[in-house]
């Protein structure tokens, strides 16, 4: 996908001038980087200090352990899975090569790499996966482990191999501050998990070739941080990437400078990025995750080298925590909101790891778990990590943390409705996005999500694709595509291209009722289709499993508007439609479940299942995986006067 002239306008139109600026600036510094690369200070006398406390690694579950090793065995026998495709050159890997396109990144000065042009270059996400290294800490963890010095063996030819055929500024694995940061992050777990093994110094501290590189990484990100409208969970990781780098491998003469600087953009940016409630302004729930991981991450850094943080990025995280104990459902699932891209901060842990119950856990360990908080079973290996590291939370008076489980998130405009009988449903009615271009945002304004016993009931589809295939990514981001109303076949927000809105609609949350042991009651509106406004009335009965939505629409002049109302059914549930009449039906645990949707009767309803022309009935589980799944659609006119009325009752 390239971006043309008219991308390139519409982008600078959500800069402000200091952004413009600071870009003017950063074209001029990569000119001149192009030919100008100063060479690493020579380093002597370097050790790694920052290891784990002693009988850290005894303490880790036996099954968390059992799943690690097994994951680093098959990663050894040269297979994974990266965005639901296989590959199975883990053993040699081609550092450029995209497995799902066969195309092969070019060659050159980093910036001049057409990176958005998938023609030219490949899938740019699989190419950059395994470069964040991240599969080099499962197998570092698995030595931690067992001593067998084979995994050691194989991350460090890996190490050496990647360092070879990427030397500083020149190809693709340079352009992404995201990439670097998290790949530093990466080397910091490597060095500290190799800590035993008789080759860790020789291939670190002691190695020029290694020094060269973590110091351009450093000088790289303090160069070019992600700025204004860009300074989403990409500063984040860049931030905490030059972080804890400068903390473990604080062995430059600019390092220490590079903490501080790191440190406060860090704090600076955890805070802008987070609203107060806890929640992330991204309204992208696995951005939260990946935010979280990677401020505990940095936190852990900072406190294995004694440098002092703010008080106020602990307290951003502790609210991050406990925001995310209380969104999520029976299952310990967060919402399905936004873009996601399956990204990590730091991964240490095998297939069938619960990535939600091992924040939670690690919550747990470090700032202490609430009453309300929900009960996390699982195991794993990262949290008795990082709780070696990190010193537990010290209670502060002036801190209060919620009594009861929160169920509306006023500056989000997130609210969860739920039953005790396992109903939960998630109700938008926030800001579209995060900052001028509100690049991980949906057009989903007033959307629903709801669950019956962690089951996608009325599914969220996802997000699939970020990348090379446009039809699908206006798809997945689409009005359309969410559990709400599209007037007139437009979103409620204006696209400018696949990370950009140049139009946000507008919500706002009118009712937020969850106390009632009764009825839970939850209305908002939004301005996105200009001359109409869209109202959204949800009520969710406990005692009879009904939830009912009712959808207004009032228009201030002219004709009456086309209505499309969708419904987005999981992926387990079957549906049998008649007129405006269909029976759910699915399995949970071995056990029938079902439930009955009667939809507006002036609407005509036809299912959707796998459609392609355009797309339309699909689910997509992760990135770059996507399945068939029924979608309801209504079709006809709004009046202005009589409202849809739609009631999902649950049987049993």
């Amino acid at each position: 996908m390239s971006m043309s002239a008219g991308w390139y306008l519409r982008r600078l139109s959500r800069m402000g001038p200091g952004e413009v600026g600071g870009r003017a600036g950063d074209a001029v510094r990569r000119r001149r980087w192009r030919s100008a690369r100063p060479k690493c200070p020579s380093v002597t006398g370097a050790r790694f200090t920052a290891v784990l406390p002693a009988g850290t690694v005894a303490a880790i579950p036996p099954d968390a352990a059992k799943r690690l090793i097994a994951e680093a065995d098959r990663l050894m026998y040269g297979h994974a899975e990266y965005f639901g495709v296989v590959r199975d050159d883990l053993d040699d890997p081609d550092w450029w090569s995209d497995p799902k396109t066969g195309r092969r990144a070019p060659w050159g000065y980093a910036f001049d790499v057409p990176y958005r042009n998938e023609d030219a270059v490949g899938d740019i996400k699989q190419i950059w996966e395994l470069s964040r290294h991240q599969y080099l800490t499962v197998l570092a963890a698995a030595y931690a482990l067992t001593g067998n010095e084979r995994y050691a063996e194989r991350v460090a030819d890996h190490l050496r191999s990647w360092w070879k055929a990427n030397p500083p500024l020149r190809g693709v694995h340079w352009i992404s501050g995201i990439e670097l940061g998290i790949r530093l992050l990466s080397w910091v777990w490597v060095r500290r998990l190799l800590d035993g093994w008789h080759g860790a110094a020789a291939l670190f501290e002691d190695n020029p070739v290694a020094l060269n590189q973590i110091w351009h990484h450093q000088r790289w990100l303090a160069a070019f941080p992600s700025r204004g409208s860009s300074a989403n969970n990409h500063v984040i990781a860049e931030a905490a990437g030059q972080f804890a780098a400068a903390c473990a491998f604080g062995w430059f003469p600019t390092s220490a400078r590079w903490r501080a600087d790191a440190l406060r953009s860090l704090e600076r940016h955890l805070r802008g990025n987070t609203f107060d409630s806890g929640l992330n302004r991204e309204l992208a729930s696995e951005y939260h995750g990946l935010v979280l991981e990677l401020g505990l991450a940095a936190v852990a850094e900072a406190d294995a080298a004694a440098v002092p943080v703010p008080a106020s990025i602990r307290l951003v995280l502790l609210r991050m925590t406990d925001a995310l104990a209380a969104v999520v459902d029976d299952r310990l699932r967060p919402p399905r909101q936004g873009d996601a891209d399956d990204g990590h901060g730091l991964i240490v842990d095998g297939a069938g790891t619960d990535r939600w119950g091992s924040l939670l856990a690690t919550g747990d360990a470090v700032f202490g778990r609430l009453d309300w908080w929900p009960t996390v079973t699982g195991t794993d290996v990262r949290t008795p990590l990082l709780a070696a590291l990190i010193r537990p939370y010290a209670k502060n008076g002036r801190v209060t943390r919620p009594a009861s489980r929160p169920a509306h998130f006023a500056d989000a405009g997130m609210t969860i409705l739920r039953s005790p009988d396992g109903i939960w449903c998630r109700c938008d009615g926030g800001p579209h996005g995060f900052l001028s271009i509100a690049a991980h945002a949906h057009a989903d304004a007033l959307s629903l999500e709801v669950r019956h016993d962690g089951v996608d009931v009325l599914a969220d589809p996802g997000t699939y694709c970020y990348h090379g295939q446009p039809e699908w990514r206006r798809y997945f981001r689409s009005t359309l595509g969410h559990n709400t109303l599209e007037l007139d076949g437009a979103d409620q927000s204006v696209s400018g291209g696949p990370f950009l809105w140049t139009r946000h609609a507008r919500s706002r949350v009118l009712v937020a009722d969850t106390s009632s042991e009764g009825v839970a009651c939850w209305s908002a509106e939004h301005d996105g289709y200009q001359r109409s406004v869209h109202r959204r009335r949800v009520e969710l009965t406990a005692g009879s499993q009904e939830l009912r939505v009712v959808d207004e629409v009032s228009s201030k002049d002219g004709p009456r508007r086309a209505v499309r109302l969708a419904f987005h059914l999981g992926p387990a549930i079957s549906a049998d439609l008649v007129g405006n009449w269909a029976v759910l039906t699915w399995t949970r645990d071995g056990e029938d479940r079902s439930a009955v949707l009667d939809l507006p009767g002036q609407l005509s309803w036809r299912a959707h299942r796998g459609e392609t022309e355009p797309p339309l009935g699909w689910y997509s589980a992760g990135f770059g995986r996507k399945e068939p799944a029924t979608t309801l659609v209504g079709t006809g006119f709004a009046d202005g006067v009589e409202g849809f009325t739609t009631v999902l009752r649950f049987r049993g």
